[in-house]
């Protein structure tokens, strides 16, 4: 088996270019479903640039390299909190130490912790091989089950979040059999802002692991809209869910289940 670790995304792209590799970063997704050994590994925690969080006129950059204890200790918004409390269900505290935001996006789990609030922090990602570089939303990334749109010869190399706004909060719930160490059953992701008056002015609401990949709920969103975000939650706000019957639970469970997930995070967002 080959092993490189490049400390420059050039030298990165280069052997990819050239090189059938498996990409590692921290490698807790990649390791425990590795099966045979792979031919050729590519490591990118060392490229200089790839960690960290920033900020800039265009919004926040958050490497692909970044762990989430990183994110988890980032000065960041209100916005972000969701983010961040998902961050600390990213398995155990050594995990968060080691796993990354971009792996858990090209995992492409249904249940991945880290989708749900990046999409409605409205996430894109930004792509780079040997020709060039190209940003796509997260909502088109994850494609399905393990399946993105990266390309051959492609790395992750940041995440890109617009600016907030000031006024808006955040917050992240997750159901499971335990609390801790738990492939989720449900989860539910929000961002709510309230005017003045203490009507919602913006919504984001998002579910992971009720359908192959997590889902922004657009109607939910527009009815929460001039509301004191009281709106009570129905089918019609759930149909971009397709949830499965699995050892975790029904799919029926998990619509009923979730509606309680939404109305819990969204009063939380909007405290």
């Amino acid at each position: 088996m080959t092993y490189f670790a490049p400390d420059t995304l050039d030298d990165a792209l280069a052997h990819l270019d050239t090189t059938a590799m498996s990409i590692v970063a921290g490698g807790t997704d990649f390791f425990p479903a590795m099966g045979a050994a792979p031919r050729a590994i590519l490591d990118v925690s060392r490229i200089k640039g790839l960690r960290g969080v920033s900020q800039d006129n265009t919004g926040w950059r958050i490497g692909a390299a970044t762990t989430w204890t990183d994110v988890i200790t980032a000065d960041l918004p209100a916005a972000f909190d969701g983010l961040k409390q998902a961050a600390c269900e990213v398995g155990s505290q050594q995990i968060q130490n080691t796993g990354t935001i971009a792996g858990n996006l090209v995992n492409a789990s249904p249940a991945a912790d880290g989708v749900p609030p990046l999409l409605t922090l409205e996430a894109q990602v930004e792509v780079a091989s040997v020709r060039g570089t190209r940003v796509m939303p997260l909502s088109e990334f994850i494609t399905g089950v393990r399946q993105t749109a990266l390309q051959a010869g492609e790395i992750v190399t940041t995440i890109l979040i617009p600016p907030q706004p000031d006024h808006t909060r955040a917050a992240f719930n997750k159901l499971g059999s335990r609390k801790y160490l738990v492939i989720s059953t449900a989860m539910v992701a929000a961002v709510i802002g309230r005017d003045a008056q203490g009507r919602v002015d913006h919504a984001r609401v998002a579910v992971g692991a009720c359908s192959p990949v997590a889902q922004r709920l657009p109607a939910l969103e527009a009815d929460l809209i001039g509301t004191t975000a009281d709106v009570q939650i129905t089918a019609a706000h759930l149909a971009p869910l397709a949830p499965i019957s699995d050892v975790r639970g029904s799919g029926e469970y998990r619509l009923d289940a979730v509606a309680e997930l939404i109305r819990r995070t969204i009063a939380g967002a909007s405290a």
